[in-house]
């Protein structure tokens, strides 16, 4: 029998704990994608940074004489260290995945009081961190269709073997990107997408089955009611509708929106990194501003600032907007009426 306090709703049973292993679940088909696309090495990625981040999480927690049974099973870390290891390029030096899951762990998290005190989602602050340090790492991802064996992949995350050009290539959006700005305006978008190998039907060659698989991956989250749709919505929406007035306005400088939701950590970020219910808005309507705010920045930093993708910073700079979103979104008090 379950008995309730006042108001009496009963609630589903839930914890930290149920919550981070269905957002784990839900990450599960974008990595497939990975592992058919590039390989496994994707899941040797994984395992470093979760170790790396046990490890911060660890020390931290002995540092502050923190209960560590509890917090080190919660999951939280985890789904830090997988968000770090699925933003940062494929078959990166192994030092630079452990560098942003510790930076994610120690800076981002506990320096703020850890769990459910950061104002800023840690994951996104290290890869802000890593991509200002180490640009050039940070900046190549490998060719899809690229036939390495997990042994050659191994040895170039390990450092065994050299890094040479032919292994990595730009993303569709650094590809786009830096096409426009060297042709001057010879060459417009429609055509770079029918002719340059990078892309595929909609988007970039390959990534269209891991941005689908997120996308899948965060359905389910919201079928399951991890996460609200307010927020996964707006951010869509806002990325889209600007995405979209542009590319009617001057289709041969400007994608079609189709092609910056499956391109980049658009849905990732609109499923697994807008929601975060720590960094993020608490509010409804502060939800609805935060992802739509998000949206609009991330195609904005895309397509007229230095960086490829922007959702990181867009996502950083909407955590700065928190406090204040919240306050003027806050519902009326129950059994109060609204101020006018």
């Amino acid at each position: 029998m379950d008995f309730s306090t006042p108001p009496y709703l009963l609630l589903e049973r839930t914890s930290v704990r149920r919550i981070m292993l269905q957002v784990l679940i839900g990450l599960l088909p974008g990595i497939a994608a990975y592992v058919w696309l590039i390989g496994p090495i994707i899941l040797f990625q994984l395992l470093l940074a979760t170790i790396a981040a046990l490890s911060g999480e660890a020390l931290m927690l002995r540092l502050r004489n923190r209960p560590m049974a509890m917090f080190l099973t919660d999951g939280s870390a985890v789904v830090t260290a997988w968000l770090v290891a699925l933003t940062f390029p494929l078959m990166a030096p192994w030092w630079l995945v452990v560098v942003g899951s510790l930076f994610a762990i120690v800076i981002a998290k506990h320096l703020y009081g850890g769990l459910g005190q950061n104002p800023f989602n840690p994951a996104m602050v290290a890869f802000a961190a890593c991509i200002v340090s180490f640009p050039a790492l940070m900046s190549q991802w490998p060719v899809i269709g690229l036939q390495l064996s997990l042994r050659e992949q191994f040895e170039l995350v390990a450092g065994l073997a050299p890094r040479i050009d032919v292994m990595s290539g730009a993303t569709p959006l650094d590809a786009i990107k830096t096409a426009l700005k060297v042709s001057e305006g010879s060459v417009d978008v429609p055509t770079l997408l029918a002719t340059q190998e990078v892309f595929g039907n909609f988007a970039g060659r390959g990534w269209e089955w891991v941005t689908t698989g997120y996308l899948l991956g965060g359905l389910w989250l919201w079928q399951r009611k991890v996460i609200g749709w307010q927020a996964p919505l707006a951010f869509i929406a806002g990325l889209s509708l600007l995405a979209a007035a542009l590319s009617a306005w001057q289709p041969e400088r400007f994608a079609n929106p189709l092609f910056h939701l499956f391109s980049g950590g658009a849905m990732l970020g609109a499923f697994f990194i807008v929601t975060d219910p720590v960094s993020g808005c608490t509010t409804a309507k502060g939800k609805l501003v935060f992802g739509f705010a998000a949206g609009v920045l991330a195609y904005v930093i895309r397509v007229f600032a230095g960086y490829p993708d922007g959702v990181a910073f867009a996502v950083l700079l909407m955590n700065l907007c928190v406090p204040l979103i919240d306050m003027y979104t806050q519902p009326p008090i129950f059994g109060m009426k609204k101020e006018r």
